[in-house]
C-alpha cells in the first residue's frame, strides 16, 4: 500500500512538472553538461571521468540508504533536466521506472547493472535453512572488476552527450580504470597470500559480486540488503560457532548499519568489529573530507588484510 501511494506520488509530480515545463522547469543555462547520479558509486565514477567538464550531482544525500530513500520534487527535477543519468538498475531503483518512462529519449541513460553479468542473490551460508531465490543482485560496483565495466559505460554516455570533451573524458577514463585495475590486483594479492578464504559479516550482505571475483567464502546474518533488523537466534548461534571452529579474527560490518550483531558475535568470540563499505552510501563528513571509491575500498582492502591473517 505505501509502495503505490509513492508511485502516485510521483505520478502527480510529473504530471505537475509536465504542466508546468517551459517556465519553472527549464535549467539555467550552461556550457557544461549536467549529469545525475543515484548513489554514490556512479556519482564518483562520473565526478572521476568527467573531470570537472560537466556539473555532476548525487540524489541520495550523504548518510541516506537508497533502499528506504524517496525522492523529492527537486530531485525529480535534476532528472527530467540532466544530459546524462546513472542508476543501479535493481529493486531498489525501482521508482525510477516511472520516471524515466516520462524522459525516453530526451536523456542518456546509463544503468549499471546493463554493464555487468548479474548474479542471483544469495541466501547466504548462514545457515542449515533451505530457501527460495530467483532475484539478481543489483550491488554489481562492489567488485572493481566491474567498476571497470561501468566506467566504460559512463565514458561512452559522456561522450556522446558532451562531444567536444570527448578525448579529454577518454583520457581520465584510462587514467582511472589503471587505479581500478591497480586495486584489482592488490586484492587479488591479499587473498593469495592469507591464511584463509572466509569472511563473515554480523550484518546485511550487499558484497556478493566481491567474494565471487576473489572466491572467497561468507557468512552472514542477513542475505543481500535484508530490511530485517534482528538475526535470527540460530543465525548469530551458527556465525559464532563458525568463528570460533576457525578462529577468525574480524566479524564485519557494513557502513551506515547497526553494529549489533556484530558486536555480540565479536563479544562471544574475541573477534573484532570492522567495516567493509559497499560505497552505496558514506557519511557526510567522509563526502565534506574527499572520499572516493578508490579510497573507501583501499580501506576494505586493509580491513581485508587483517580479517584473512
Amino acid at each position: 500500500m505505501k509502495k503505490t501511494a509513492f508511485i502516485l506520488s510521483v505520478l502527480l509530480i510529473l504530471m505537475c512538472l509536465t504542466g508546468c515545463e517551459g517556465t519553472n522547469s527549464v535549467p539555467e543555462s550552461t556550457d557544461r553538461i549536467q549529469v545525475v547520479a543515484a548513489m554514490f558509486a556512479e556519482y564518483d565514477f562520473a565526478r572521476q571521468i568527467s573531470g570537472g567538464l560537466a556539473d555532476v550531482k548525487m540524489l541520495l544525500p550523504p548518510g541516506a540508504d537508497m533502499h528506504d530513500y524517496e525522492p523529492t520534487p527537486k530531485n525529480i527535477i535534476d532528472i527530467k533536466n540532466a544530459d546524462v543519468f546513472i542508476y543501479g538498475g535493481g529493486e531498489s531503483d525501482a521508482w525510477l521506472d516511472t520516471i524515466l518512462e516520462s524522459v525516453d529519449g530526451k536523456i542518456k541513460t546509463v544503468r549499471m547493472t546493463d554493464a555487468c553479468r548479474l548474479l542471483e542473490e544469495d541466501e547466504g551460508e548462514n545457515s542449515d535453512e533451505e530457501h527460495e531465490h530467483s532475484e539478481y543482485d543489483e550491488h554489481v560496483w562492489t567488485s572493481p572488476k566491474n567498476a571497470v565495466r561501468i566506467v566504460g559505460a559512463i565514458t561512452d554516455a559522456l561522450c556522446s552527450a558532451d562531444e567536444k570533451n570527448a578525448d579529454n573524458y577518454r583520457k581520465n577514463e584510462s587514467e582511472y580504470i589503471s587505479e581500478l585495475e591497480s586495486l584489482d590486483s592488490d586484492f587479488r594479492a591479499a587473498v593469495s597470500n592469507s591464511e584463509r578464504d572466509v569472511v563473515v559479516f554480523g550484518d546485511r550482505f550487499p558484497l556478493l559480486y566481491f567474494v565471487r571475483e576473489y572466491g572467497l567464502e561468507y557468512f552472514a546474518a542477513f542475505p543481500g540488503c535484508s530490511h530485517d533488523t534482528e538475526a535470527s537466534a540460530g543465525t548469530v548461534r551458527f556465525l559464532i560457532d563458525k568463528v570460533r571452529k576457525e578462529n577468525i579474527p574480524v566479524v564485519f560490518k557494513i557502513e551506515l548499519s547497526s553494529d549489533a550483531t556484530a558486536e555480540a558475535i565479536a563479544a562471544e568470540t574475541g573477534a573484532r568489529v570492522l567495516e567493509f563499505n559497499s560505497c552505496h552510501s558514506i557519511t557526510r563528513d567522509q563526502f565534506d573530507g574527499g572520499s572516493t571509491y578508490v579510497s573507501l575500498m583501499r580501506q576494505n582492502l586493509e580491513n581485508l588484510k587483517i580479517a584473512l591473517n
